[in-house]
């Protein structure tokens, strides 16, 4: 009796709270900035209809609002969004923080936040960002977002009808996906809205109802096109709308009600088996940052430091993991820390390069410049070398970060780490280009680019390797390129295998190693006349799009994947050493240390000690 009385009672305060219909516009993947060309026209007349129609809420806006995310993108969209005459709600998706100049600072300064929560009508209605952001990888709702969503659902009642928000449907695209739809199956998620797919189509997940909308894009129409939701009382309707023309029958309908996801099914998780294959590989420590990590972190005064993507700085002992201290920047830290004598030098989102004390994390020094400072710092010889999204390259004193020079040519921002070789700087930037800036004064020696018009094959993540007179780089391109390092003319190209943007240099100088999108490392010879694959390795780490470097260190070199697998191998056998997975996000550019360590950071904030 108690039950049916407590059943009825559920049933009664769900009828009441969705007793009032309304509905909402669902608006995604808007791309301003897209080489196709009309992206900003087509927004401006989606948001114009959705103007001229009475009885929309609110509006719903998931992702790829850029496709860059340039700070001017962003400020496009945010004019045009503006006009709008009812709320909106909105979250970034890949193509507004893969490739941001500010590592999604200018998002949340433009819009406000990268994640949302309000209630209307009884529902309450959940957004968050999906990443990645910086590097390629899989996408990943961001670990601050994580958090927050605990501490949002912790205030939620389980009976309340959610629907949630992402760019990215709930499955494997994001590789943690589970953290996102275990949470979610715990309440009484109605169902989840996505772009990302350019489609209308369902998106169900693990039972779990989801639907993607069609993009913004006219594509190959005359006009584009978004997505009318009627909520009513024990259902949501999705209907297209072709602005100013009309809107179409209904394509989608979703029954709502109370949910029970207890359906005794067990569905698919990342099995971690291979940690018990390479047993002798272990963690001798793990912490988890309340942020992504992007970045390698850097070993100092029995020190582990690293950034986090909300802009903290931590500090860890090398020995035990313990945190030290933390140091807060105003915006994300997307830079590998360098070492100088007793500071550690990054850049940072807010604009500033910084040099902070390695015992204390006071600071020592910090330099303004215009824009994020995402580029990871070279440190020879008391000279910091280090670029940025401001169109400028940067050389400091590092005792004091005092500017020596500065190349102000890049068209596109800078997030890697730069090359010293030969009396030259070199790196690439997301602008098509690879430049040799003169170490002394930093006149540009040369700059090359592969011919491409598509900024998304910019030699940009690589980090370059030389020797014997040539620079070695990969790109998204899939091309190895040996380049001339006086002159910059290339010497030879490879598409043999199909690497990216990971890339080393055995000991010996001999070998070019590269990480392939599929399985395989390769040995390409350190030649100057044309291109000779040495020899190649199936790894079976299965498909891999990540930037993180080949490290050879004490006869083995060392990688990590995008499904969060640290690998090592053994370059004169072709034989892997060992695999050990820490989580199932991106890892970085692993630091190996002395005595058999490798310190380990993934995009998920876990940074970790293994020991082999």
């Amino acid at each position: 009796m108690k039950r049916t009385s407590l059943l009825l009672l559920l049933l009664c305060l769900w009828h009441a709270s969705v007793a009032q219909s309304f509905k909402f516009a669902f608006v995604t993947d808007i791309h301003i900035g897209s080489t196709n060309g009309g992206a900003e026209e087509d927004l401006e007349r989606t948001i114009a209809d959705i103007n001229s129609q009475e009885g929309i809420d609110f509006v719903l806006l998931t992702g790829d609002i850029t496709e860059m995310g340039t700070d001017a993108e962003l400020k496009t969209a945010k004019q045009i969004i503006s006009k709008l005459k009812v709320p909106y709600y909105i979250v970034p998706g890949n193509h507004d923080t893969g490739w941001s100049e500010s590592g999604g600072v200018s998002f949340i300064r433009e819009f406000g936040s990268d994640k949302f929560v309000f209630e209307h009508k009884g529902l309450k209605f959940i957004g968050c960002a999906s990443g990645p952001y910086v590097r390629m990888s899989d996408g990943h709702i961001p670990r601050d977002a994580t958090v927050w969503l605990d501490s949002v659902l912790a205030k939620t009642p389980k009976n309340q009808p959610i629907v949630f928000v992402n760019h990215y449907p709930l499955d494997n695209a994001l590789d943690n996906w589970y953290d996102a739809i275990d949470r979610l199956k715990q309440y009484n998620t109605q169902f989840s809205i996505c772009g990302h797919g350019h489609q209308n189509r369902v998106a169900d997940s693990e039972g779990l109802p989801g639907t993607m909308g069609r993009s913004n894009l006219r594509a190959k129409d005359a006009i584009g096109g978004y997505n009318l939701v009627e909520m009513r009382q024990d259902s949501a309707l999705f209907a297209e709308r072709t602005p100013g023309v009309g809107t179409k029958p209904v394509w989608r309908r979703i029954a709502l009600g109370t949910r029970s996801y207890n359906d005794g099914k067990t569905y698919p998780r990342p099995s971690f088996a291979v940690n018990d294959q390479y047993a002798t590989t272990k963690k001798a420590w793990s912490y988890h940052s309340d942020a992504n990590v992007i970045s390698t972190p850097v070993s100092s005064h029995g020190l582990v430091i690293f950034g986090n993507s909300v802009g903290k700085v931590e500090a860890l002992k090398e020995k035990d993991g313990k945190k030290v201290w933390s140091f807060q920047t105003g915006g994300g830290v997307f830079s590998s820390p360098a070492v100088f004598n007793d500071n550690v030098i990054f850049g940072s989102g807010d604009g500033h390069i910084y040099a902070l004390k390695a015992k204390t994390g006071k600071l020592a020094w910090k330099t303004k410049t215009g824009a994020s400072v995402l580029g990871s710092p070279l440190v020879e010889k008391g000279m910091v070398y280090i670029g940025g999204s401001d169109g400028k390259f940067r050389a400091l004193e590092a005792a004091t970060g005092k500017q020596v020079w500065e190349f102000a040519g890049l068209e596109g921002p800078m997030v890697s780490t730069p090359l010293a070789y030969e009396g030259k700087i070199i790196f690439g930037a997301w602008d098509r280009h690879l430049y040799a800036l003169n170490q002394k004064d930093g006149s540009l020696a040369w700059k090359w680019n592969n011919g491409s018009a598509n900024r998304m094959f910019s030699p940009a993540m690589v980090i370059p390797v030389a020797h014997d007179g040539v620079v070695y780089i990969v790109a998204p391109d899939r091309f190895i390129t040996a380049l001339d390092s006086n002159t910059g003319q290339p010497l030879w190209r490879s598409k043999e295998a199909t690497v990216r943007e990971s890339i080393g240099m055995s000991a010996d100088k001999k070998l070019v190693y590269g990480k392939t999108m599929q399985d395989e490392v390769v040995a390409f010879e350190a030649t100057k006349t044309e291109p000779k694959l040495a020899w190649r390795l199936n790894a079976g780490f299965g498909y891999e799009h990540v930037p993180s470097m080949l490290i050879e260190k004490d006869g083995a070199v060392f990688f990590g994947t995008k499904s969060g697998v640290v690998y090592s191998i053994n370059p004169k056998t072709q034989k892997v050493n060992w695999a050990h997975k820490i989580d199932n996000s991106m890892v970085n550019t692993v630091n190996v240390l002395p005595k058999r360590r490798v310190v380990a950071a993934t995009m998920d904030g876990k940074v970790e000690m293994l020991t082999y």
